[in-house]
């Protein structure tokens, strides 16, 4: 399975409310509940509705569109990052599942899944 490296630093925060997002931005993930608005975007800068934010991340994807029937892919992924340490943010979308990693670990997080088979792109 491919790992795919997606340029630049991303920011999660909780949000107010989605009017004050452009959602125009390269990769821009929302999520509502009944409790929060989060956001997953691309920079440092952040909306000025932002109530909290943690910032420096880095992202990868999981290349190619994922068939719902797959079972397991993002828990082996996950799982070979929480045996090492290194904690994650998952997003998934229609096709296919992004992870989080805070920046200082990103590379650490990358060789680790190599080791485990996984091809780095």
């Amino acid at each position: 399975m491919v790992i795919e490296k997606i340029d630049g630093v991303f920011s999660i925060c909780k949000v107010e409310n989605f009017s004050k997002i452009n959602m125009d931005e390269d990769f821009l993930f929302t999520a509502k509940t009944d409790e929060e608005y989060s956001v997953v975007i691309k920079g440092t800068r952040t909306p000025i509705n932002t109530i909290k934010c943690d910032r420096n991340y880095k992202m990868m994807r999981i290349q190619g569109e994922l068939d719902f029937s797959l079972v397991g892919i993002l828990s082996k992924i996950t799982g070979i990052l929480a045996d090492v340490g290194i904690p994650v943010f998952a997003v998934s979308t229609f096709n296919t599942d992004y992870i989080l990693v805070k920046g200082e670990n990103f590379e650490k997080a990358l060789a680790f899944l190599k080791d485990a088979g996984y091809e780095i792109r």
